[in-house]
């Protein structure tokens, strides 16, 4: 730690507070470190480090899971934690070894600390790090902060990108690791599975990156509707309760003009929807699943065979900020539309509550901290 970090701090005022869950499935707002004293102080750095004041956070599913499940596979909330994992802020403080950041200056935050060590980190796969430290999965805190301290080689510059957006950028990033895995191409019928914040960012991606036609999948008429607006040539298929996988697939076939998908990129994890992506897409094709899902489900693993399907999967992301960055700044993805809702961190349990709730109709929710620099 250093008592001679450059910061700002005498002039803010306002308490660290976090936002909180726990076995019971709680959910509060209550006050976390760093400190303000610390924060004012500076001197709680460790070397390489930034206190970057969080000005807006988005919700994903998976803290809505991690609060009303308790788990995520072997991901297990076992005592008070802090959620949150897609933050965007200004830089309050850094330690005298950070030199690519100084106060005042605006990131977007990747929330994962690595090891630099192991075969996935030095081979440059670093999502796979045998010791991440991922932030808002237990045991390690989120960032769902006012305040937080985080490794500066984390946060990422967004110049006068809205911190909206920066938040932003880690959804986009998870779409941009299954775009590129994926090797989604100019003209590929592309069938995406969700119409949630991933898959809807999935289709901005998708049609950025010249797929045609395009079909998307959700059992919510209201979000397939915002698809089509964020994407006026996207194909619309509503997922009916009770249709067999096969003859959803059909369907899916049909919205396409008849061409069965090159890819299918499955962003919900549920079996039944990689079940009809399997079933849909042609001889010799892929099956990219983004979504997280249940530890085992039962799949037509005869069509994959008989068709030579390839069913790939990911986790996380790794080197996509930078890409994400520049494709917001320019333009080529706009993620402007994607917030739909609103809230101060004081009130983020209700923010939570809208998240949760599909008759909300909310997208993206974001919890925002006014920081009085």
């Amino acid at each position: 730690m250093s008592t001679t970090t450059t910061t700002t701090t005498t002039t803010i005022s306002k308490p660290n507070v976090g936002v909180h869950t726990n076995p019971a499935h709680d959910l509060w707002v209550a006050e976390t470190k760093p400190s303000l004293e610390d924060v004012k102080k500076g001197e709680a750095l460790n070397v390489g480090e930034v206190t970057v004041a969080i000005k807006s956070t988005g919700i994903c599913g998976s803290d809505v899971h991690f609060w009303h499940a308790g788990r995520i596979g072997p991901m297990i909330v076992e005592d008070n934690h802090i959620l949150g994992h897609e933050s965007a802020g200004i830089i309050l403080a850094a330690h005298p070894s950070v030199t690519n950041l100084k106060v005042g200056d605006r990131v977007a935050i990747e929330p994962n600390v690595i090891c630099y060590a192991c075969e996935p980190c030095l081979t440059g796969r670093y999502n796979g790090c045998l010791k991440m430290r991922f932030l808002s999965t237990p045991p390690i805190d989120g960032l769902l902060r006012r305040y937080v301290n985080h490794p500066a080689v984390w946060c990422h510059k967004i110049g006068d990108m809205s911190y909206e957006n920066g938040a932003l950028l880690e959804p986009l990033s998870v779409a941009l690791a299954g775009i590129e895995r994926a090797g989604v191409k100019l003209g590929d019928p592309v069938l995406i599975c969700g119409a949630g914040p991933i898959g809807l960012i999935t289709l901005l991606c998708s049609a950025a990156a010249g797929a045609e036609p395009i079909v998307i999948t959700d059992i919510d008429e209201g979000r397939l509707k915002f698809a089509k607006e964020l994407c006026p040539r996207a194909r619309l298929y509503k997922v009916e309760r009770g249709v067999s996988p096969e003859q959803a697939a059909t369907d899916i076939v049909s919205i396409g003009g008849g061409k069965q998908p090159t890819l299918a990129l499955e962003c919900t994890g549920v079996e039944s929807s990689i079940a009809s992506a399997i079933w849909a897409v042609k001889f010799g094709g892929k099956v990219f699943v983004i979504g997280v899902g249940k530890p085992e489900m039962s799949l037509p693993f005869m069509r994959l065979s008989t068709q030579e399907v390839d069913l790939q999967f990911q986790y996380r992301y790794c080197n996509t900020w930078p890409r994400a960055i520049r494709l917001v700044e320019s333009g080529v993805v706009n993620l402007d539309r994607l917030t739909t809702h609103r809230f101060d961190i004081e009130d983020a349990v209700k923010a939570f509550e809208t998240a949760a709730d599909p008759k909300t109709g909310a997208i993206k929710v974001q919890i925002q901290s006014e920081v009085d620099l």
